[in-house]
């Protein structure tokens, strides 16, 4: 039931979000790294342990002069954050094409705040809406 929430909000974000911030489209792994860990409130120590990446490459992923993670790094990074390595990358996620209502964006929002357990409840609403 997780992984449905999951997919829903990685499908929100890539279909409503990033079009009301087109500006992403045009940064790199730096830029998007940094709006992902503040759009999902997590420090960097805790990317870090998720990753199981030191917090110092991490660090130096969001300094000025960084250079690229290797693809073994990025691909743990994006898993950690449950973004594609493509989103880190681009600001895009062309895997995700599902056209969603404008209106929902305002209930994306809220469900980034949500506990675990009313996520899970939610999740069980939607599904059982959607039947």
């Amino acid at each position: 039931m997780g992984n449905i929430i999951i997919n829903f909000l990685i499908i929100v974000k890539s279909v409503i979000l990033l079009p009301f911030f087109e500006y992403s489209k045009k940064m790199g792994f730096r830029e998007n790294l940094k709006d992902e860990l503040k759009y999902q409130d997590l420090k960097v120590k805790e990317l870090a342990e998720k990753a199981m990446v030191s917090k110092r490459t991490i660090d130096h992923y969001l300094t000025e002069n960084s250079y690229m993670p290797s693809a073994d790094t990025a691909v743990r990074i994006a898993q950690a954050l449950n973004v594609s390595v493509e989103y880190l990358v681009t600001g895009k996620d062309t895997a995700c094409a599902t056209e969603i209502k404008e209106t929902v964006l305002p209930l994306v929002k809220k469900l980034n705040h949500l506990s675990d357990s009313d996520l899970h409840f939610f999740a069980e609403v939607l599904e059982r809406l959607t039947k």
